[in-house]
């Protein structure tokens, strides 16, 4: 019997807030000391160990010392790139990482000619009997056209194909490209990475598996997962045991306010708020609905971040994506066939529903920005240009 595991999606270095970002990696550093208590025979990661190709000295010196950890454990890594952390030039600190001899990148393959057609042969990394075959991501799913031409030469008693990349199974209807999973060479196992969720499938003697993200790298993806995770598999012959294993860190505390009037919302924010245990919790907050008195500025998002640090929460992020104001009608002139007449009314309008100092600029801000790129005139100078003009009407020496 064989056990290993299986990561993905990692983004080391993805979260701006650094509350998040040392969560991200806590959950990372969790799954690796999980690996070494349970003795895998080896680590894969499919992809995104990073989240860019070259991610912040910090990251890179905590990444290190994890991963000098399952070397000292005697564990291999097989990783390939993913989407985040793949370069067109093909260096990237994955490179570091397998030169320190921390990890082997199994992305190995050659091109060759079929019939006068263009084939990726991919080479195995061996291990326990085992074969493992990889190929990377790419920006934009570049790697989609790649992977209908990759094929192994071979057969071994249990193949792993690592591959980050959507399959059509977990887009559904969403438009998305894809790639059929008949398109793709036979295994046992297929390590995906790239898609945020949590995917099993059995078909015939193979098994298709995305083990989810490591730690949910954005708000809507901490709402529907809370957790991160990762998969621990046991294959025994050609019998697959697999667990997939949450990595809880922190408690999520979901609240979703409905607002009409925004002059009233941050009391009603605040009062849903208060029902909630929020000590030491990721707490989102989620506003929606049709403003139809006041405006969005009209909530107060300082004194509700405020009532939550008091309440002890460990991190707090919120959404108002799906708040809108509600469309009045403007009451022009049907007679008005003068645009700058007509675009006059309309500032108007503005000014009158949204009373503010800087209204008084908005004709020469118009004018300003109706200034029009010359043919030939390089960008940084119009650029320029444009810079100077609004330095003009606002009085300023700089922007």
């Amino acid at each position: 019997m064989v056990k290993f595991a299986h990561l993905a999606d990692c983004h080391l270095g993805s979260w701006r807030e650094e509350d998040l970002q040392r969560l991200n990696f806590e959950s990372f550093k969790r799954a690796i000391d999980i690996c070494i208590q349970e003795r895998v025979n080896f680590i894969l990661i499919s992809g995104d160990l990073f989240d860019s190709a070259y991610p912040p000295i910090e990251i890179l010196k905590d990444a290190f010392t994890e991963f000098r950890k399952i070397k000292e454990a005697k564990i291999p890594v097989y990783l390939i790139a993913g989407s985040h952390d793949f370069s067109a030039s093909g260096k990237t600190f994955l490179d570091v990482l397998e030169r320190a001899g921390f990890c082997k990148n199994v992305e190995n393959f050659d091109i060759v000619l079929d019939e006068g057609k263009e084939k990726i042969k991919l080479k195995p990394i061996i291990n326990e009997g085992i074969a493992i075959f990889g190929y990377g991501g790419k920006k934009s799913g570049m790697e989609l056209e790649d992977l209908k031409k990759i094929y192994f030469d071979s057969v071994y008693p249990f193949t792993i194909l690592m591959l980050h990349t959507t399959i059509k199974d977990v887009v559904g209807n969403i438009p998305m490209a894809y790639i059929e999973k008949d398109k793709l060479p036979l295994a046992n196992y297929y390590a995906f990475g790239h898609i945020h969720q949590i995917f099993e499938k059995e078909e015939t003697n193979s098994v298709f598996v995305y083990p989810g993200p490591i730690f949910p790298n954005n708000f809507q993806e901490l709402a529907d997962l809370n957790y991160g995770s990762f998969q621990l598999v046991e294959a025994n012959g050609g019998k697959i045991k697999m667990q997939n294993v949450k990595i809880k860190i922190k408690e999520v505390v979901y609240v979703e306010v409905e607002v009409e009037n925004a002059l009233t919302a941050t009391e009603k924010t605040i009062k849903e708020l208060d029902k909630k245990n929020l000590k030491d919790k990721i707490v989102l907050l989620k506003l929606k609905g049709t403003i139809k008195q006041g405006k969005t500025g009209d909530i107060n998002f300082e004194e509700i971040e405020s009532f939550v640090k008091k309440k002890e929460a460990h991190a707090f992020l919120r959404n108002i994506s799906s708040l809108r104001i509600q469309e009045t009608e403007m009451k022009l002139d049907k007679n008005l066939d003068n645009i700058e007449k007509l675009e006059e009314t309309i500032m108007e309008e503005y000014a009158e529903r949204n009373p503010a100092d800087l209204n008084k600029f908005l004709p020469q801000l118009v004018n300003a920005l109706s200034i029009e790129k010359l043919e030939d005139e390089k960008e940084v100078i119009f650029h320029n240009r444009l810079m100077s003009e609004i330095k003009k009407i606002f009085d300023i020496g700089y922007l």
